[in-house]
């Protein structure tokens, strides 16, 4: 910007010169009026009738004004107002013209822009357009320009040798399924795309390109078969490794089946003290031991000596945990035991997981062998969670994978400023 005001350094654009301000006051119903704050800008000559394609200059033919919103000064709503002639482009023909300070055809500031989208990744979509003073619809339109900016130019499928596949669920009812590709060494998101099939993951490997695709050395996944199809026809080269998330997640459902039958046997026959203990014990029997809290603790004790089918479903969850910490030679000998445990146990959810951990057995050993560290998967995996429980409201897939990129694709600053 000009020197010679101190708008040029709050306005924080560059190549536009601050002609006048002043107050506007707009009507409210039952209130005194707002105070709006105008700052009629123009851009400098550089900058002056250039086309927002390809940014040669071009030649004025009609002229009209228009108003951008700002960052708020002092509390009060602020707007840049500057006329927006009409150029006349030798490539592109009859065109407005851009400015410095917004997106072509944009009704915000790029600076109002910036902060909105981060601010939205901070807190929930309703809360940040009603700081922010602007429509839910206004703020997922401003995360995609801004997503979509950020991402311009970085090619983060460039480089990928292990990765993981996973499919998240995005709310209620079919279809609504997110197809996210996570890069183990920066525990970032890759490549993010709406749906759940096999063509999702080959929309995936198109981006990626055979000779990229011929790099990947490992891929984790669940136990999807109709990811681990493609990935054979499209990286035959690279070893599955089933997601231990995932996996570990199986014998933590299978525990949970096992809970809820054995407390409703217990309800059956009259021993609700009983039945109840369990539902205690529900947070318990899920959490790492190193996590829980002391009441947790005596929860688990009490399921211990009252109930000993779960407390040994417990037992053997965890111990399916810790081969995958410990991974090798240690981890095969581990799984190999507790497989052999849940069949001699009896109890049907765990025979059942049993087979599970059989049928992809030779997987899961790539995983302890050769797979790639969990723990940034995992820690990308509660976030996302996190946020798609934060994100109930958003109205279509769009606006998430937006959201999602802009936070864990490493786009989002860490300020805004």
């Amino acid at each position: 910007m000009t020197d010679g005001s101190i708008w040029d350094e709050v306005l924080d654009t560059e190549h536009a010169i601050v002609v006048r301000t002043y107050i506007e006051r707009w009507p409210r119903k039952n209130r005194a009026p707002e105070k709006v704050l105008i700052v009629v800008v123009e851009p400098d000559e550089e900058a002056r009738n250039r086309c927002p394609r390809c940014g040669n200059r071009g030649v004025p033919v009609e002229s009209g004004v228009r108003r951008w919103r700002t960052l708020d000064v002092h509390g009060k709503r602020c707007y840049l107002e500057s006329a927006v002639p009409r150029i006349e482009c030798a490539e592109h023909g009859k065109i407005t013209a851009s400015v410095p300070w917004a997106r072509h055809d944009d009704r915000f500031t790029m600076p109002f822009e910036e902060h909105a989208a981060w601010l939205a990744a901070q807190m929930p979509w309703t809360k940040a357009s009603a700081e922010l003073r602007i429509t839910w619809e206004a703020l997922a339109s401003i995360v995609a320009r801004v997503t979509a900016d950020a991402a311009a130019g970085l090619d983060r499928l460039q480089g990928l040798r292990m990765i993981g596949i996973d499919e998240k669920s995005r709310g209620k009812g079919t279809g609504k399924y997110l197809t996210v590709v996570t890069d183990h060494e920066t525990g970032k998101i890759a490549w993010i795309a709406e749906g759940r099939s096999q063509d999702s993951v080959r929309a995936f490997f198109g981006q990626l390109g055979p000779e990229r695709s011929k790099l990947l050395t490992h891929v984790s996944a669940d136990g999807a078969d109709w990811i681990h199809d493609v990935v054979r026809e499209k990286a035959p080269q690279a070893l599955i490794c089933l997601d231990a998330f995932h996996v570990v997640k199986w014998a933590g459902e299978r525990l949970d089946e096992l809970r809820r039958r054995l407390a409703a046997e217990l309800r059956a026959a009259g021993r609700e003290d009983q039945a109840a203990a369990l539902g205690a014990g529900m947070r318990a029997l899920r959490k790492k031991p190193e996590n829980l809290t002391t009441g947790q603790r005596t929860a688990l004790a009490k399921i211990a000596a009252d109930n000993k089918p779960l407390y040994k479903g417990y037992l053997i969850k965890e111990q399916l945990r810790e081969a995958f910490r410990v991974k090798g030679h240690d981890g095969k000998a581990l799984l190999a035991g507790l497989v052999s445990w849940a069949r001699r146990t009896r109890i049907p959810e765990f025979a059942k997981l049993a087979k599970t951990l059989t049928r992809f057995r030779d997987l899961i050993w790539n995983t302890l062998d050769h797979g790639p560290s969990n723990g940034r998967a995992e820690a990308l995996n509660a976030q996302l969670n996190a946020l798609i429980t934060r994100a109930r409201g958003f109205r279509s897939a769009d606006a998430l994978i937006a959201m999602a990129d802009f936070v864990y694709g490493g786009l989002c600053p860490d300020s805004p400023y």
